[in-house]
């Protein structure tokens, strides 16, 4: 009886060994990537707004009602364009009378002239006394400044007669008008607002301790803006940076910058916000690895990189700025190394990784 009870412990234990589960972690399944050297850029990235290059706003010289109205609101106009027309009658009518003025003081001139003549002749004679003599050439001297006024007089009023048609200063798009045919104008009345679209600012801010780094990229001619808008992902339209203030922003502590943008097609339109990355240089075969595979920790930023025997290191790693879906590490790691960059929850430092199949076979395939 004894010895059958030994023989039954004996197989209860065998049986409590044989079921014992194993102790040891199944590979983690995550996806790898190489890194890779790149040239990238070092940049600073700020919200700006769009300025028009040039803005005039067109007032009347001279007073009348106006009588036409030459464009549409909101129409693109090329320079020398007719926008209003003021009454040009009165205008004409006092042309006209500047010219008559100046036919007679011409008139009068050639007729103190003529009788100068003959006075200069008696004087040598003495048939004429001094007084006369020079009674007679001061009214040349008088005739021929009443001349000059009256040519004065008919410049003015050439140029109030121009004044009556108001043309477009410049290239650019108008807005909207402020007066309707028939309104009486002044040179008080703001009639219109012109801008020029083509080329168009960037107008943005800087903290000022970004402000060294931006003047040696300027120094080293370096530096340039990419600008688009909100809601667009990518597209950025390059420009340059052409004005730095003189001066740090009291309170703000920021630095005003200026890019100037190509804008033909009218991409940008005044007072629409922009975001704005000025590139300051190029870093040359900086190591990139896609962004998802950085880390953090406690210690600090870290990425897994897969080894030979497929097991996972856990290397600190000094991560730079963002490259669109990558990242720079400027510390940490070498070109050709590969880092893990999805699983990594389920990743232990030291532990056994399965890369996911089709990513395998897809980086076996390459040559």
């Amino acid at each position: 009886m004894k010895k059958a009870f030994t023989l039954l412990l004996a197989v209860v234990g065998c049986a409590k060994v044989a079921a014992a589960p194993s102790t040891e972690r199944p590979p983690a399944l995550v996806s790898v990537s190489a890194a890779e050297a790149r040239d990238v850029p070092v940049y600073l990235e700020e919200i700006g707004k769009s300025v028009a290059r040039e803005t005039v706003s067109i007032q009347p010289q001279v007073s009348g009602p106006v009588t036409q109205i030459h464009f549409a609101d909101g129409a693109t106009v090329k320079k020398g364009a007719m926008l209003f027309t003021i009454d040009p009658r009165p205008f004409r009518a006092q042309l006209d009378s500047a010219r008559a003025t100046l036919e007679q003081a011409r008139a009068n001139l050639d007729l103190a002239e003529i009788e100068f003549g003959r006075v200069e002749q008696l004087i040598q004679t003495q048939a004429i006394s001094q007084q006369d003599y020079d009674a007679r050439r001061s009214a040349v001297a008088v005739a021929r400044a009443q001349v000059g006024l009256a040519e004065a007089a008919v410049t003015t009023a050439k140029l109030n007669l121009e004044h009556c048609f108001i043309r477009s200063p410049l290239d650019g798009r108008v807005g909207q008008r402020q007066v309707d045919v028939g309104n009486l104008v002044g040179p008080a009345t703001a009639l219109l607002i012109v801008e020029r679209l083509d080329p168009i600012y960037a107008d943005f801010t800087i903290p000022e301790n970004a402000l060294t780094s931006v003047q040696r990229s300027m120094a080293s001619e370096a530096a340039t803006v990419e600008a688009r808008l909100p809601d667009e992902p990518d597209g950025a339209r390059v420009g340059k940076l052409t004005f730095l203030d003189n001066a740090v922003q009291d309170g703000s502590g920021t630095v005003k910058l200026r890019a100037t943008l190509a804008n033909a097609d009218r991409h940008f339109w005044p007072g629409q916000f922009v975001k704005v990355r000025l590139v300051l240089q190029t870093k040359k075969d900086a190591v990139v690895v896609p962004a998802t595979a950085p880390q953090t920790s406690a210690k600090g930023q870290f990425v897994y990189v897969l080894k030979g025997d497929s097991t996972a290191e856990m290397r600190p790693v000094k991560v730079g700025q963002r490259q669109g879906e990558l990242v720079a590490v400027i510390e940490g790691l070498t070109p050709g190394e590969r880092v893990i960059t999805a699983g990594q929850l389920a990743v232990t430092p030291g532990g056994k990784v399965r890369v996911e199949e089709a990513q395998a076979s897809n980086d076996r395939s390459k040559p």
